[in-house]
């Protein structure tokens, strides 16, 4: 089983800002802003509270296309991948899905991803705090973590001439703008290969050991365990690996971790909680 490390939601270049860990634990990845016709006001926190409306107390403005907007109930999200089943009212059928295209769905197809590897979702986020009623970001600093997985069941390219499930057609790489072309749809396995219990696909709480970021580091300086100098990371090299720590690169979505039994145990753990 390969280990797919998957850059998602918002930073500093898309959004603006990083994504929030709450009080309880959550974890909120924001989608970051596209023209697609999902908007922050669709998605649902919780039955109370809206992504728009904590967006909002946070940070009233987002960066789009480099620039900066004030955020408004109409802006649209690219929702992807989309693995947290309450997020918005769901079909039926639905199954948590992602979707890849152009050079970077090349680039997982080059690097041989198949049914039953594993996506380790990550992004840049920091804690909240609520005051009166307000969420608000701490001082603690911003760090890469690992905040959902998807285990790969079904791989579906999709173009023009592709039957889109009813229950698939609100999914953004299922728009018209995107069809052609390599445009891909990963779908999850309904439960995990190892653990017939479990979702193949979902969010994860805070825990400590979703933690790529070194203490102490700037959020790209990650604290990796030793056994992964004995593999290759996509968009990595030797060089990667410094005195006291694992630079991780500032470019590519996917990192594509080559199979070793250490990794995907490390993995399983992670998304096991």
């Amino acid at each position: 089983m390969k280990v797919i490390l998957s850059r998602k939601g918002f930073d500093t270049q898309y959004g603006g800002y990083p994504s929030p860990i709450l009080p309880d634990g959550r974890m909120i990845s924001l989608p970051i802003p596209s023209n697609d016709e999902i908007t922050y006001n669709d998605l649902q926190v919780d039955k109370q509270l809206s992504y728009f409306h904590l967006m909002k107390q946070l940070n009233q403005r987002i960066k789009f296309n480099n620039e900066s907007h004030i955020l408004t109930k109409h802006m649209g999200c690219h929702l992807d991948p989309d693995i947290n089943s309450t997020v918005i009212k769901r079909h039926n059928y639905w199954k948590p899905l992602f979707g890849q295209i152009n050079a970077s769905q090349t680039h997982l197809e080059n690097q041989g991803v198949k049914e039953g590897d594993l996506f380790l979702f990550f992004g840049t986020f920091r804690k909240t705090t609520l005051q009166d009623n307000i969420y608000c970001f701490d001082s603690s600093q911003e760090l890469h973590i690992i905040f959902g997985y998807l285990q790969i069941g079904e791989i579906v390219s999709v173009d023009n001439n592709s039957e889109i499930p009813e229950w698939m057609n609100y999914h953004p790489h299922t728009a018209k703008k995107r069809l052609g072309g390599n445009n891909t749809i990963y779908i999850a396995k309904q439960k995990l290969s190892w653990q017939s219990d479990a979702p193949g696909a979902g969010m994860l709480n805070f825990n400590n050991k979703q933690v790529l970021t070194k203490m102490g580091y700037t959020k790209s300086k990650w604290n990796l365990p030793p056994y992964f100098k004995d593999v290759v990371i996509s968009y990595h090299s030797e060089n990667s690996w410094k005195e006291d720590y694992f630079q991780s690169a500032s470019k590519g979505q996917e990192f594509v971790v080559e199979d070793n039994k250490q990794i995907e145990n490390w993995a399983k753990d992670i998304v096991s909680g």
